[in-house]
């Protein structure tokens, strides 16, 4: 028997209970360490769900329409829904993370779509991309409910500028959108319009871009430029001219004072009046002004609230009143008209204290200041009130019932030409017409028989000197036949030079009278 002995003893080998995990374990715990951070980091990156509502959905769908803040995609539409009373579309939409610095309570959102207007055109990107949402973040507190705009702001979300109040009592065809011109320039817009809190005046707010807002200083004026401004006054017409864009839809322009220096700049949302138009712009208010009443005799037709009151030429005042009087115990019919007199236009030369302006006023009516209407333009036929020194002129008071003093009047020299046209006519009036008239015809049918008897004796003078004429011819035969010499020869020859001479001066005579024929009537003029 082999002693054989195995070099592996059983009692040497020892059991390892310990079991160790498979790398193929490894893999899943990977993915879902990978899979949760995936999730985390997209759950990290949505930005909060809003809510919008619009009047309709038309153009938006859902995972398409994208919300953009500076084209700028910031979020997406996950979900459309009609409201609870059937009357709104809501719009829910994920937002992306970072979105909740600008979902505050005044932030605006609205549908972006192609839209073509007087101000241009807009919006042509979304023909083949599709409408999206549009945001503006505004200021307040952090929500997530809005109500969507049925159309964009006008200003844009990089607009610098400044806010304007306009209050106007007409607003005409003014709305959000209408431009504001300086210079021919557009330079802003109308944002919106509201009525005062007393329902007697419309307040416009109004932007005006950066840089031309500082030129929005304490004396601009506003007004309302429709484009073609024309208008009649005493100066005859006048016709102004704006951009096309406010002749098609209205605008309001402005202008800046040159006695405003560059630091009298306006702060945001100053109050400005909006004038009608560019003449009521141009208007200076004084302070200083005297008020008195005139009475004109004769028509004021033509004569209007506004007209000029002039002095010899320059316009020192207005006309602010004109109505009609009738005295039923007289039964007369006065016709007054109330004057503004502004003494601030008038430069004053060797100024007197303790004089006032009323004193001097009274001072050149002794001298013979008179008022008295002239046409200002034949062509509209306005009237103004002129102002000038007639020293003959007497001063007639009249029944004042006003509470200003009166100024005196002159006839104008329109009146004065009028009364002596018909002192003329009346005169004309009083002739017998009739009685000259006939006495006028007898003396035409006397000249007409004059000039035909004249006539007749021009033709029998004519005829006689060609038969004078002949009666000569036969003469002088006779005359040849004569011995010469003889006293028949003589004395023929003597009759027939008297008759040359006659025919000469009848001739003489007819050629005159045919040149000049009223000479039968008149005589002959002397040389």
């Amino acid at each position: 028997m082999n002693n054989f002995t195995d070099p592996y003893d059983a009692e040497d080998v020892s059991i390892n209970s310990k079991s160790s995990l498979p790398l193929v374990w490894f893999l899943p715990l990977i993915a879902l360490i990978v899979s949760g951070w995936l999730i985390y980091k997209a759950v990290s990156e949505k930005g909060p769900v809003v809510t919008i509502s619009f009047p309709n959905a038309e153009g938006l769908e859902v995972d398409k329409t994208k919300i953009k803040y500076l084209d700028v995609e910031v979020g997406k539409v996950t979900a459309i829904n009609i409201s609870e009373d059937l009357k709104s579309i809501r719009v829910s939409a994920q937002m992306n993370s970072g979105s909740e610095a600008y979902l505050k309570q005044q932030t605006l959102f609205w549908v972006v779509r192609p839209h073509v207007g007087l101000g241009g055109v807009s919006g042509l990107g979304t023909l083949l991309s599709g409408p999206y949402i549009g945001i503006k973040p505004g200021g307040g507190s952090w929500q997530t409910r809005f109500t969507g705009l049925t159309s964009p702001p006008l200003l844009k979300n990089n607009a610098e500028g400044k806010q304007f109040i306009l209050e106007t009592n007409n607003l005409g065809s003014m709305q959000p959108g209408t431009p504001i011109n300086f210079h021919g320039i557009i330079v802003g817009e109308v944002l919106s319009h509201e009525l005062s809190p007393t329902a007697d005046a419309i307040k416009l707010k109004v932007f005006i871009n950066k840089p031309y807002d500082q030129f929005v200083r304490k004396n601009t004026r506003f007004w309302i430029d429709s484009g073609v401004d024309l208008s009649a006054s005493a100066d005859g017409f006048k016709v102004r001219t704006g951009p096309l864009i406010s002749l098609l839809s209205g605008g309001i322009a402005f202008r800046a004072s040159v006695e405003d220096a560059a630091e009298a700049v306006m702060a945001e949302n100053s109050l400005f009046p909006l004038y009608d138009t560019y003449e009521q712009s141009t208007q200076v208010f004084y302070s200083n002004t005297l008020k008195y009443v005139m009475y004109f005799n004769g028509s004021v037709r033509g004569l209007t609230e506004g007209a000029p009151v002039q002095l010899r030429g320059i316009p020192i005042g207005k006309v602010t009143g004109i109505s009609l009087e009738l005295d039923k115990k007289t039964a007369d019919i006065r016709i007054p008209v109330m004057v503004e007199l502004e003494p601030q236009r008038i430069s004053i030369v060797n100024n007197l204290p303790g004089v006032s302006d009323k004193d001097v006023m009274e001072q050149l009516i002794k001298k013979g200041l008179r008022a008295q209407l002239q046409t200002g333009s034949l062509i509209t036929g306005q009237l103004l009130v002129d102002l000038d020194f007639h020293p003959k002129s007497k001063i007639t008071l009249n029944i004042n019932t006003s509470v200003y003093p009166e100024f005196p009047t002159t006839a104008s020299s329109l009146d004065q030409f009028t009364h002596s046209a018909q002192t003329i006519m009346d005169k004309i009036a009083k002739l017998p017409l009739d009685e000259m008239s006939a006495e006028i015809n007898q003396t035409l049918l006397t000249l007409q028989s004059t000039s035909k008897t004249a006539n007749t004796m021009l033709a029998t003078a004519n005829t006689t000197l060609g038969s004078a004429d002949k009666t000569m011819a036969s003469a002088h035969q006779v005359l040849n036949s004569l011995e010469p010499g003889s006293t028949t020869h003589y004395e023929l020859d003597k009759l027939l030079q008297e008759l040359s001479q006659t025919a000469s001066s009848v001739k003489q005579l007819t050629d005159y009278l045919q040149q000049h024929p009223d000479t039968l009537i008149r005589g002959k003029k002397e040389d």
